[in-house]
This record gives C-alpha cells, sequence and structure tokens, in this order.
C-alpha cells in the first residue's frame, strides 16, 4: 500500500523514532508533524494534551495515512487507548516498546524512568513494566529542561552537560542497572545522559523497538508499501520551518526539503469515540 505511515510528536524528538522507522522499513513514506510551537507537552493538562494530539491526529487522517505512530511519551499516556478505539487504522505508542526493551535488558529487575513531568505523573511506565513482570522495581524522575535544551538545538558541550547532570542527582544513588528514556526527545541528548550514568546502565530509548512494532503491523494488516520507487518524505511543524529543517536534515541525514509550517484546527476533542 501506497500510503504513508503517520508521526506526531510535540516538536522535534519523534524524528528519533522516524529515523529508525526509515532505519528498519527503507521502502516506507512518512509524513511527520511537530508541534514545535506548543511544545513542550510535558507541563500542559491532560486535556491540553488530548486536544492538541487530536489535532495532529485529524490532520494525518486527512492526508490519509494508513498507521498512526505517537511519537511522545505524554501524548501516548494520554490519547494512545481512545484513539485505538476511535480509529479504524492501526495506532502505535511508545511506552509499552520501551518498557518491552528494558525488561529484555534489566539483569537485576530495577529500571529507573525519566520523562516529562505530564509522563511521569501518569505512572505509564510503571504500569506497562509492571504488567511485564510484578518483580520489577521502577525508579521515576521527571526532567522537565530537557525538551527545551532539544528543541533549542542544545545537544552538548558544557551548558547541555550541567543541566543534564544536576537533573539526573536525584538517581545517584539508585541500583537500577536500566534506564528508559521517556521521552523522544532525550535520544537526542543520550551522549550526555550515559556519561552522567555508572558504566554499568544500560540507556534505552523506544525507537528501535517501536520501529519493530510498526514492521510487524504493516505485515499483519498487509500494508507494507511494495512501490519500486523510493519514498518521498512530508514533515510538518506548527513552528518555524526553516529551523525544523535543519534540525530534520542533521539528525535524518536526508534532504528534508520537504518541510511546511502548518495550522492545525481547533476543537476536534469532542470527535473521540467516531470511527474515522
Amino acid at each position: 500500500m501506497d500510503r504513508p505511515i503517520g508521526v506526531i510528536d510535540s516538536g522535534f524528538g519523534g524524528l528519533t523514532v522516524a529515523k529508525e522507522i526509515m532505519r528498519q522499513l527503507p521502502k516506507e513514506k512518512i509524513v511527520y508533524i511537530g508541534d514545535s510551537a506548543r511544545c513542550p507537552y510535558g507541563p500542559r493538562s491532560t486535556e491540553e494534551v488530548r486536544q492538541f494530539t487530536w489535532e495532529m491526529i485529524y490532520e494525518l487522517l486527512n492526508k490519509q495515512v494508513k498507521m498512526i505512530v505517537i511519537a511522545c511519551n505524554t501524548a501516548t499516556a494520554v490519547v494512545l487507548e481512545e484513539a485505538r478505539i476511535a480509529l479504524e487504522i492501526p495506532v502505535i505508542g511508545v511506552i509499552q516498546p520501551g518498557a518491552v526493551r528494558a525488561m529484555q535488558t534489566t539483569k537485576n529487575q530495577h529500571i529507573a524512568v525519566i520523562g516529562t513531568t505530564g509522563t511521569i505523573s501518569s505512572h505509564a511506565y510503571t504500569s506497562a513494566l509492571t504488567a511485564i513482570s510484578e518483580d520489577v522495581q521502577v525508579e521515576s524522575l521527571a526532567c522537565p529542561l530537557f525538551v527545551p535544551l532539544v528543541e533549542q538545538g542544545i545537544l552538548n558541550g558544557q551548558e547541555a552537560e550541567q543541566i543534564v547532570a544536576t537533573s539526573l542527582e536525584p538517581l545517584a544513588d539508585s541500583l537500577f542497572d536500566t534506564l528508559i528514556l521517556g521521552c523522544t526527545h532525550y535520544p537526542l541528548l543520550k551522549p550526555v545522559i550515559e556519561k552522567a550514568m555508572p558504566n554499568h546502565v544500560h540507556v534505552i530509548s523506544s525507537g528501535e523497538e517501536t520501529a519493530r512494532e510498526v514492521s510487524s503491523l504493516l505485515h499483519y494488516h498487509n500494508l507494507n508499501r511494495t512501490a519500486a520507487c523510493p519514498p518521498i518524505h512530508r514533515f510538518y511543524t506548527t513552528g518555524e520551518a526553516e529551523p525544523f529543517r535543519e534540525f530534520a536534515e542533521r539528525w535524518l541525514t536526508i534532504n528534508a526539503q520537504n518541510v511546511d509550517t502548518i495550522s492545525l484546527k481547533r476543537g476536534l476533542a469532542n470527535r473521540v469515540g467516531l470511527k474515522w
């Protein structure tokens, strides 16, 4: 099927998931929407996150996507289950894949999760991890300064290292051996985060596992793209197009000329429950 996969995020972070989908599924087309104008989602209310996420979903439906990846942990925690009920196409989040990968990695059943305030307060990762194993011990820490760093393009250097190290101090005496990056912006800071962690700690992001789930569902629903011509990806941002294009080209290592600023339609949250 030649229709694209839709990917949504609060800003740049979901590009970490899009990059892994492109790597594992090089024939597939992607339509990406990043809501940079209203990023970050973490400090926002549940109703705001719900409203903004459904606005992006509705825009993707107008673009005839065959599957939607909610590449934002905060949005996944709020909207994933109702989106799966309301939509006729497959919808994937990033929390369950990240939890699965962490459980496959940990040796001592002690896992730490860092994320936005919204994701951590939802306890979505704790629920996902304990659903896999009741023996797992989970520690959670909100790191609200990380997303603004990424959106400003500060991915390394003294400022990034200082903010990351200070934010992670509450985990300093913990015995976890696996750290989940519970926000798709955070992998962009992964080298800095790893530097602040003890050597024995494995740092997990959900992009690779999410892309595997995308691949499995495409195959299961017979939705794989078989066209011989190379895919053309489209990128939309609610912020300024040029900074987004520069960031996308740097992170994805592609020529991201197809970037446009988009205005999302409001008043769509009440449409949940309809089959689109």
